[in-house]
C-alpha cells in the first residue's frame, strides 16, 4: 500500500479511491527503494513519497486533495495517510543538510536523515499548536479566520512559539486575536493534523475579562453564541475543532 503525494494531493484509483500497489508504482517510475517507509517495522507494507508537481496521474487514477478523502477513508486510513504525508514532506524538504548542504542519507533504524559530512541529523518536523473554546455563561466564542476559504466558525487556534508552554500560548493567542483574558484552562484532547505537520492540543477556558477586539489580519469575525442564537456553519467532526465545539454546544443547539 503506497501513499504517493503531489503536493497536498494523494494518488488514488479514480472511482474507488484505492491506493496504488507496488506494481503500479514501478510502472510509473517509482521503485520501492525510492519510497520512504511509513513505519519502522521491517514487515510493514506501507510506503510514501512526494512526486514533482508536473507529474500526471496514470490512466484510471487521479491525484485528489487529502482533505477531500476525509469521509471517504475510514478513521484508521485517514490517520495513516496523515502520517504518510508528514513523512513524505519531511523527506522532500530535508534532502540536503541544513548546515553544510551535503546530500543527506537515510538512517535505517529510525526516522532520521543524517549528513555524512558534518553529522547533522534532521527528524520529522512536528509543530505544536493550541486550540481553545472560550465559555462565558451559557455562550461560547466562535471565530471565522481570514486565512480559510470557508465561512465556517470555529475555535481559536495558534502555534506555540519558542520558550512557551501550551498554556502560555493559549493566553497570548486569545489576547492577540480577540483581546480577551481567560482562565480555568481545561485540557480537552489532541489530534495530529497533517496540514502540513501540526499537533493540535485543545482546551476549554472560561472568560475572565475584556471586550472582543479582533486581530484583523487573523480573524474576520468573532462573537459570542448562546441559546436562541442561530447556529453558524461550524468546523466538521473530522477535526478536533469539530469535536471540541460539539462537546460544548449551547442549549438547544444540535450538530451532526
Amino acid at each position: 500500500m503506497n501513499f504517493v503525494f503531489r503536493r497536498d494531493e494523494l494518488l488514488v484509483e479514480e472511482t474507488s479511491s484505492v491506493l496504488p500497489d507496488t506494481a503500479l508504482c514501478e510502472r510509473i517510475g517509482l521503485p520501492v527503494a525510492a519510497l520512504q517507509p511509513v513505519w519502522m517495522a521491517p514487515d510493514s507494507p506501507y510506503r510514501t513519497m512526494h512526486v514533482e508537481p508536473g507529474i500526471d496521474a496514470p490512466e484510471g487514477y487521479a491525484f485528489k486533495k487529502l482533505r477531500s478523502l476525509f469521509g471517504v477513508f475510514d478513521d484508521d486510513r485517514i490517520a495513516l495517510a496523515g502520517r504518510a504525508y508528514q513523512i513524505a514532506e519531511w523527506a522532500r524538504t530535508h534532502r540536503f543538510c541544513g548546515v553544510c548542504g551535503t546530500p543527506a542519507e537515510r538512517v535505517a533504524h529510525e526516522f532520521c536523515l543524517r549528513c555524512p559530512s558534518c553529522g547533522f541529523s534532521a527528524y520529522p518536523r512536528i509543530s505544536p499548536a493550541m486550540m481553545v473554546l472560550i465559555r462565558k455563561g451559557d455562550s461560547i466564542l466562535l471565530a471565522r479566520h481570514t486565512t480559510t476559504a470557508t465561512s465556517r466558525y470555529t475555535a481559536l487556534a495558534g502555534f506555540v512559539e519558542p520558550g512557551e508552554s501550551i498554556e502560555q500560548t493559549v493566553h497570548r493567542e486569545v489576547y492577540e486575536e480577540v483581546g480577551l483574558k481567560v482562565g480555568n484552562l481545561q485540557y480537552f484532547g489532541s489530534q495530529s493534523w497533517p496540514f502540513p505537520h501540526s499537533l493540535m492540543v485543545a482546551y476549554t477556558a472560561d472568560y475572565v475579562s475584556g471586550d472582543i477586539r479582533v486581530q484583523e489580519d487573523e480573524i474576520a469575525d468573532a462573537r459570542w453564541f448562546g441559546p436562541g442564537d442561530p447556529m453558524p456553519d461550524i468546523a466538521p467532526r473530522i477535526s478536533i475543532a469539530g469535536w471540541l465545539i460539539r462537546a460544548n454546544l449551547p442549549m438547544g443547539w444540535s450538530a451532526p
